[in-house]
């Protein structure tokens, strides 16, 4: 079709050419999926008539707008006047940016964390934020065995996009008054901030909640049909005043949750990180006492009946009022443990769920924020329970999200200091903490004086230029090693099964490393070659030569760190990017090599 641009114009001016025929069969012409953006420019450039349909109209580029990006059209009102030419030129040179831009992080960011103000080329783009963001999924979407270092930066970037959008919509709930705040919002946008690539929205959760409201109306019709719950229209701020007819919603609500539902507090896996977002809860029916919690209360408010969060220790709880509202006395009050089926208790009953006696105070109920602090404070402990690359990011996520509840708090400004350090990455944002918590807390003068000093050391070390070791399987110190990059490997004693992505010669971990991984007990003890490996279970490892053995089943290996190292997965070995190929220059070719040997013996 592209030779119609080429053809000449006084063909098509003719009685029997394509300008001849009406302009709404031009433009469902115009419109077919077999021809490509490039094909309609064409056309419009090969005469002034056919350029007013395909332009003058916006049919056509409308059309192809929503072939090409259909998930963008959902921001565009059906009734509005739109240049869909102008909007189409508009997507396609965002994307081609955003593109350009991926291409180079690997170049710049291999041997580091991409930092703070790496990203902010991103922030200068031409383009609006949902053509930029369309562009990343799109990568994200692209072959699932190829194109692995531009996905694994394309989700970086646009972890750090929706993260900064999502806390921007958090910092606006928080300066909103605390009566038009509600519950639900707060934990989506804290669940959003710790999974930015999931696909959760406030309207689907709601969704799902208002289902659950369905359901219990359903089986609370069978037997109060004129219940006030099933007929009055709520917006979970009018309640019921009768607490006989609360008690008959609460009764439906525990059977529809627990029995037909089959919702339960996650004793098996309590401490999982999943149960404190909401969106997992609602999939799997498991949580945690204060997600559960937040389940329920929404539920309970949808029906018309109050129920209270109330930051139990170690324990969270509802509570629901026998008496006049506003009541002080938790004597007045029965306890929801929706943990445990939605089952009562009373205030001295709720002791024996710790163990030991509470003071008055931990009875009342707490304010949205309060909940929020609670939930991010889990997030922040759970963070803290392993030392691994996933834990330090649920932990900086924790922390974002509790300075942002709290700015000001030194204690927590001085926790995210630290991590920020430990981990070498962002020594900038860390002199910014430092900053900030010398302006809260002058006392802090000296802490803060030392790590300023650290970090600027540090911040000098990142900016010396450090030449790439070129490691080559011909050097004679490099003459044991018998694997290479890419090969996919599993560990003979533990089994697990893992992919290389980088060697040495022989053991260069400190001696208490060695000692705690008992490498002197090895048969070849240090002295033999070492290899990086990133394993099926997340984690990354240091492990001996004579510890692992070529996988004579080949499989991709699900680690976030792949695409770092790796462009493409082959079917049987993962191929080294630019970057690592210019480190391990002789390894592409003798992991191809490797791989026909081992299938030749298989």
């Amino acid at each position: 079709m592209a030779e119609v641009g080429a053809a000449g114009g006084a063909e098509m001016e003719g009685d029997g050419g394509l300008t001849g025929l009406p302009e709404e069969v031009l433009e469902q012409i115009f419109c077919h999926p077999s021809l490509s953006y490039v094909d309609v420019v064409s056309i419009c450039l090969s005469c002034k008539k056919l350029q007013e349909v395909c332009q003058g109209r916006s049919t056509v580029w409308k059309h192809k707008f929503r072939q090409r990006w259909p998930t963008l059209i959902k921001y565009y009102r059906t009734t509005e006047t739109r240049n869909w030419w102008k909007e189409y030129r508009t997507r396609h040179s965002t994307g081609w940016q955003v593109r350009k831009m991926v291409d180079t992080f690997s170049k710049r960011f291999f041997t580091r964390e991409v930092p703070v103000h790496g990203f902010k080329d991103v922030e200068a783009l031409d383009g609006p934020f949902r053509f930029i963001e369309d562009e990343l999924v799109s990568i994200l979407n692209m072959d699932e065995r190829k194109y692995l270092t531009w996905k694994y930066y394309a989700r970086k970037i646009l972890c750090f996009l929706r993260q900064q959008d999502i806390m921007e919509t958090l910092k606006e709930f928080l300066s909103s008054p605390p009566e038009q705040q509600k519950l639900i919002e707060g934990v989506v946008l804290i669940d959003q901030y710790c999974n930015p690539l999931a696909d959760t929205s406030l309207e689907n959760v709601l969704l799902q909640l208002n289902s659950i409201t369905e359901e219990v109306k359903k089986v609370l019709r069978l037997t109060k049909s004129s219940h006030p719950s099933i007929t009055a229209e709520r917006d979970g701020e009018v309640f019921i005043d009768d607490l006989e007819l609360q008690q008959q919603v609460l009764d439906v609500m525990n059977c529809v949750l627990y029995k037909q539902l089959k919702f339960r507090g996650d004793e098996d896996d309590y401490y999982n990180p999943m149960n404190s977002y909401i969106h997992q809860v609602l999939r799997t029916k498991k949580g945690i006492p204060i997600t559960l919690c937040v389940v329920y209360s929404t539920i309970g408010k949808n029906l018309g009946v109050r129920l209270e969060p109330v930051s139990f220790p170690s324990h969270f709880l509802l509570r629901w009022c026998q008496k006049v509202e506003g009541s002080t006395d938790i004597l007045d009050y029965v306890y929801i443990d929706a943990f445990d089926n939605g089952k009562t208790c009373t205030a001295k009953e709720c002791e024996h769920l710790i163990g030991h006696q509470v003071a008055a105070n931990f009875y009342s109920s707490v304010t949205i924020k309060d909940v929020l602090f609670r939930m991010v404070t889990n997030l922040f402990h759970l963070g803290k329970r392993e030392g691994n690359d996933q834990s330090y990011q649920l932990l900086r996520n924790a922390l974002d999200l509790y300075l942002t509840l709290a700015p000001d708090d030194v204690e927590y400004l001085m926790l995210q200091g630290r991590l920020y350090f430990h981990l070498g990455i962002n020594p900038e944002k860390v002199l910014d903490i430092l900053q900030h918590i010398q302006a809260v807390d002058p006392l802090q003068h000296g802490v803060v004086g030392h790590l300023v000093q650290l970090t600027l050391r540090q911040i000098a070390r990142k900016y010396e230029t450090t030449k790439v070791q070129v490691k080559r399987h011909t050097d004679e110190k490099y003459r044991k090693i018998e694997f290479s990059v890419g090969l996919i490997m599993k560990h003979k004693r533990y089994g697990y099964d893992c992919v290389i992505y980088g060697w040495d010669p022989k053991c260069m971990m400190g001696l208490d490393w060695m000692r705690t991984m008992r490498v002197h007990n090895l048969p070849h003890g240090p002295d033999q070659p070492f290899y990086n490996v990133l394993v099926q279970d997340g984690s990354c490892r240091y492990a001996a030569q004579e510890n692992l053995i070529c996988n004579s089943s080949p499989m991709e290996i699900v680690h976030e760190e792949v695409g770092r190292y790796f462009s493409e997965f082959s079917g049987t070995h993962y191929v080294a990017n630019e970057e690592l190929q210019i480190q391990y220059p002789d390894d592409l070719v003798l992991t191809s090599q490797l791989v026909e040997k081992v299938s030749d013996h298989s």
